[in-house]
């Protein structure tokens, strides 16, 4: 077993045979750094740090490992394995914890801003609609208007004087009244300057 040796070391108390298997131990310890490695379990995951932890459960087990092989870090870190011991395992995943929440708020505020780019490319698609229609009305209302100044102008004036002239009428012809507004103005703000889409006038009938 990976902790056997460094057991047996701290439990005999003769000098060499407990190097012995501080330095077994130190071997295994790095054995199965590689062997974490080969299994390469950051490839089986999507959206995962690239390195594995090899636990290591007491101070003691980990700190034995170094004092026989002080390389056993950088070799784990260039192999992708991170010894960790349980103080160094909670600060570890602390901040794995503290960049994931980092990358989650990133990718929050990046969907944020591509959903505010759409409302206010739709919103104003809409407004441009919007505009079009009051546009449209206010041509309505143009036609109306012009239509009663011919009608009053040109029919009716004549039309009226059948009364006048003593013919037998029902009801007098009402008086045809233009419409004197138009729809209201839209307008919003574009590129950082206000643009208006239409501007309030009242039209008389000519």
């Amino acid at each position: 077993m990976l902790l056997r040796s460094a057991s047996d070391a701290f439990e005999t108390t003769d000098e060499d045979t407990r190097r012995t298997c501080l330095l077994n131990h130190a071997r295994q310890v790095r054995d199965h750094i590689n062997t974490l490695s080969g299994k390469k379990y950051w490839e089986q995951f999507e959206s995962t740090p690239e390195f594995v932890v090899m636990f290591l459960p007491g101070e003691t087990f980990f700190s034995a490992a170094l004092e026989q092989d002080t390389g056993l870090i950088e070799h784990g870190v260039l192999n992708k394995v991170i010894p960790a011991s349980p103080t160094t395992l909670i600060a570890l995943l602390k901040a794995i914890n503290y960049g994931w929440n980092q990358e989650k708020l990133a990718r929050n505020a990046q969907a944020i801003s591509e959903m505010g780019k759409e409302l206010h490319d739709r919103l104003r698609k809409l407004a441009v609609h919007i505009t079009g229609v009051g546009t449209n009305l206010d041509r309505a209302v143009d036609a109306y208007n012009q239509a009663v100044g011919s009608l009053e102008s040109r029919v009716l004036v004549s039309a009226r004087k059948f009364a006048e002239l003593g013919a037998s009428v029902a009801e007098d012809i009402p008086e045809l009244e233009p419409i004197e507004t138009t729809a209201r103005a839209l307008s919003f703000e574009w590129d950082d300057e206000p643009l208006e889409l239409s501007k309030p006038n009242d039209r008389k009938a000519g």
